[in-house]
């Protein structure tokens, strides 16, 4: 067993989990037919933040809101990442 990690490498398994998580969710939600199925694994809840703005004077910008869209399977994704992250390095 490897020692503490970085969070660059917690990071990285989140992003990339939570991008192959979308991706499933994306597909299902194309080819399966309206079913109880399709509504349990491809709802998402998606907290946002913002709008947030900020003025420092001699430059002022807005950002937001900013949202992120979890499901059931981009969770699945990220638990996958882990483990195939965890299993090669």
């Amino acid at each position: 067993m490897a020692g503490p990690r970085r969070p660059g490498f917690y990071l990285g398994v989140l992003l990339s989990g939570f991008i192959v998580g979308g991706f499933f969710t994306a597909l299902l939600d194309r080819f399966l037919p309206d079913s109880t199925f399709k509504a349990f694994f491809v709802s998402t809840w998606t907290p946002t933040v913002g709008p947030v703005s900020v003025d420092l004077l001699v430059v002022n910008f807005t950002v937001g809101p900013v949202g992120l869209a979890v499901s059931l399977l981009s969770l699945a994704g990220v638990l996958v990442a882990y483990f195939v992250a965890r299993s090669l390095f």
